[in-house]
């Protein structure tokens, strides 16, 4: 029978005790700003929704009493603001940060932004996809994504703005996530161009439905007037990548020369829309993965596309690697 070395349960000991000291340390707010915090029931997904609205400076001075701002409704609202409520093991994209900082900088206006927390565990993914990924969840049930065009239209976007001033012009309005967040956000603003003309998608997953967002933008009417997509050359790069793609019969530089090769057909797809071709932004970042560290570094520029004051690369297709 193996022994265990002294050495590592005593650091077991001393790293149990050092968790519980954590779980008992508050955590500290990061927020910066004026950030709201509502909750309301969804009938569409049956469950209660907290919603995050962060405010910008000088939302409620008297002068600005009908004042409504460029908004961006960012999905995973849990992961927008705070490293209290990110996803375990992620950091916070620091949305507060940033468009506090842009503003500053008079790189774009005052604009609200909508945190939409998703569901835990496997219903965040149940409630964004509308297809399955069939090379990992083929004996997975069907999902809901298909219901979340639904919900911000009926539910989401009537429950905000009956309590803040949020923009009711498609114009100024964008949806953003990461992940399975930012193809929900692409599959939302393709399905509602009345209420989204801007997206904001890092590392979409769009191999749900075995790229069925592809085919879907093949032949497009109409696209949304400006569109920011991020993605990492190395997406992949996490521990025990070799033994996660085995199965599936894929390398790691296959899987991560695949997702760029698919990020750059959707912006080309997106450039070819019949009906005003959009503004497109494709960063392609070496060295980055599937991460928030990269997303939040990205997300800067991504605003200042989507928000500022500039109409530059209107119709064009702007790739920064």
């Amino acid at each position: 029978m193996k022994t265990i070395s002294p050495i590592i349960v005593v650091l077991a000991v001393v790293l149990s005790i050092v968790d519980v000291g954590l779980a008992q340390q508050p955590c500290k707010s990061t927020v910066v700003g004026d950030l709201r915090i509502e909750q309301f029931e969804s009938k569409i997904f049956d469950r209660m929704i907290t919603v995050r609205v962060w405010l910008p400076p000088g939302y409620n001075d008297a002068s600005q009493a009908t004042r409504k701002y460029p908004t961006l409704y960012m999905l995973d609202g849990q992961n927008a603001f705070d490293q209290c409520t990110a996803f375990k093991g992620e950091q916070e994209l620091q949305l507060d940060e940033t468009v506090t900082r842009l503003m500053a900088e008079h790189k774009i206006s005052p604009m609200i932004v909508v945190g939409v927390d998703s569901a835990h565990g496997e219903g965040r993914d149940y409630e964004y996809e509308v297809w399955k990924d069939p090379l990992t969840d083929a004996n997975e049930k069907e999902p809901n994504g298909r219901e979340l065009p639904t919900f911000f239209g009926t539910e989401l976007i009537p429950y905000v703005s009956a309590r803040y001033r949020v923009s009711d012009d498609a114009a100024s309005t964008g949806v953003g996530g990461t992940s399975v967040g930012g193809f929900a956000a692409l599959y939302v603003a393709l399905t509602r161009p009345d209420l989204f003309a801007l997206v904001l998608a890092e590392s979409p997953d769009l191999w749900l439905g075995n790229g069925q967002l592809l085919r879907d933008t093949t032949l497009l009417m109409r696209a949304p007037d400006r569109i920011s997509i991020g993605v990492g050359r190395t997406e992949y790069n996490f521990p025990q990548s070799k033994e996660y793609f085995a199965p599936l019969h894929l390398t790691e530089r296959d899987a991560e020369a695949t997702t760029v090769r698919m990020n750059q057909i959707l912006a080309s797809n997106f450039r070819k829309a019949f009906i005003k071709r959009p503004a497109v932004r494709l960063v392609i970042e070496t060295g980055a993965s599937h991460s928030a560290r990269y997303w939040s570094r990205r997300i800067p520029a991504a605003v200042t596309f989507l928000y500022g004051h500039s109409g530059t690369n209107e119709g064009h297709s702007l790739l920064v690697d």
